[in-house]
């Protein structure tokens, strides 16, 4: 049966997990996995993703996400993109790192939110990955650290998932802890792995359509909630798509994107095509590769090309834009 559309809009949950194509190993060291952290730190900053549980394993990652001011869709085309230029040029390779799709769950938030928050978290446990609860703790490639107190990751937002324990923090942190020790002999659990929503092909104004009935729904792995649950999204549904279409409608093209860049920073377009090295040129081909890569979550690639540069300058120059993105935000809509 073909994948249906993935459902989005903003303020929704979702469980994301990523894999590497053919199951093969996305993070062959740590330096890999400060890479991919520092990308979702970015996606936190920008308003773009809450995050409330991670984890890190070699061949995929799982993320328990709310999504923000931009689609999920977005923000994971550019951390997918992103991580895997980086990725294929520090170990000399090609190709594609993910598969071509990563899975996204629509998640109702009662009463999932902290089964999941323990499930995720137990990844690398299960996995192999570290001996027992007591390396767990210690893990800095997992969010279980930072709800236990002992790291501190200032992106990953604690206080929602330790408030649901106790106001006090010791005591939520211990309460957290048991909570988790107590899902260890649970083993995997299939019953979170989506299921809830009657397949179709409309996205979310295939929500919309749904009517009342048991009949209607079916088990779909976008979905983890019941029937309820699918019923209040028919309201946000069709606004949703509305929006969206309106965004993509004024999305600039990169041709388009070159020109506002040139004009803004007061140069000809020609010349950020070309080989000038001043500090004005350079700013501007950075906000640009910020806008393309980051924001748009395009090719670095298809950048690469246009402006006759290297991808790998590319993705550089994305990353120093990133720090004035004050500057060039305005020329997206958001």
């Amino acid at each position: 049966m073909p994948r249906g559309p993935r459902l989005d809009a903003s303020g929704v949950l979702h469980h994301v997990v990523a894999r590497g194509l053919d199951r093969q190993t996305i993070f062959r060291d740590d330096r890999d996995r400060d890479e991919i952290v520092r990308r979702v730190a970015g996606l936190v900053e920008v308003g773009a993703l809450t995050v409330y549980a991670w984890a890190l394993l070699p061949n995929h990652f799982h993320l328990l996400v709310r999504t923000g001011a931009r689609p999920l869709a977005r923000s994971m085309r550019s951390l997918l993109t992103g991580y895997a230029g980086v990725f294929n040029r520090r170990h000399r390779r090609t190709g594609h790192l993910f598969q071509n799709r990563y899975k996204s769950i629509v998640v109702e938030e009662e009463p999932y939110f902290l089964e999941l928050v323990r499930y995720l978290h137990l990844n690398p446990l299960r996995a192999g990955v570290v001996p027992g609860l007591r390396a767990l703790a210690k893990y800095p490639y997992c969010g279980h650290a930072a709800l236990c107190g002992i790291r501190e990751i200032p992106w990953q937002d604690t206080t929602s998932v330790l408030g649901r324990f106790s106001r006090q923090a010791r005591r939520a942190e211990a309460q957290y802890r048991a909570f988790v020790a107590a899902g260890v002999p649970q083993g995997r659990r299939p019953d979170l792995q989506g299921g809830g929503l009657l397949r179709s092909a409309g996205g979310w104004l295939a929500v919309e359509a749904l009517r009342r009935g048991r009949e209607a729904y079916a088990a779909d792995e976008r979905v983890l909630g019941g029937t309820e649950f699918v019923e209040t999204l028919r309201a946000e549904a069709e606004r949703t798509e509305r929006r969206r279409a309106r965004f993509d409608a004024r999305t600039p093209d990169l041709a388009t994107l070159l020109r506002q860049v040139a004009a803004t920073a007061h140069v000809p377009p020609a010349a950020l095509m070309g080989g000038g090295r001043s500090r004005t040129l350079a700013r501007a081909r950075d906000g640009l590769a910020y806008l393309w890569v980051e924001v748009l979550g395009r090719s670095g690639r298809s950048l690469a090309g246009a402006l006759a540069l290297q991808p790998m300058s590319v993705y550089r120059a994305a990353r120093r834009g990133r720090d004035y993105r004050v500057e060039w935000d305005r020329l997206v809509p958001r």
